[in-house]
């Protein structure tokens, strides 16, 4: 046991016979991590798009609620008549007649 840990700390199986196998284990273990890391980060990226643009979603339904509200002042009735009394034009006082069309055979 104690002879095998020293020939771990003295890196013996690196230079032994039958090392080849055991660096391309090595170079095999290092592109494992970096593969591993590299999807880590995109991962990570992609979490913090989707933070992102959910932000910007929120923001442009507030926009869109905001702006419908201020169209529904705009079409309303009394604020229509107003806009069209600074102008000169008031509402008619004599309701609209209504136009029969008969149509005889």
């Amino acid at each position: 046991m104690k002879k095998g840990f020293y020939n771990i700390l003295k890196a013996n199986f690196l230079i032994s016979e039958d090392a080849y196998k055991n660096w391309r284990f090595i170079v095999f273990c290092t592109v494992l991590a970096i593969i591993m890391i590299a999807s880590s980060h995109n991962a990570e990226k992609k979490v913090h798009q989707i933070a992102r643009l959910n932000d910007e979603v929120r923001e442009l339904r507030s926009e869109f609620v905001e702006r419908r509200s201020d169209l529904m002042k705009i079409k309303m009735e009394s604020t229509i008549t107003q806009k069209m009394v600074e102008k000169g034009i008031g509402p008619s006082d004599t309701p609209p007649n209504k136009i029969r069309v008969i149509i005889k055979d």
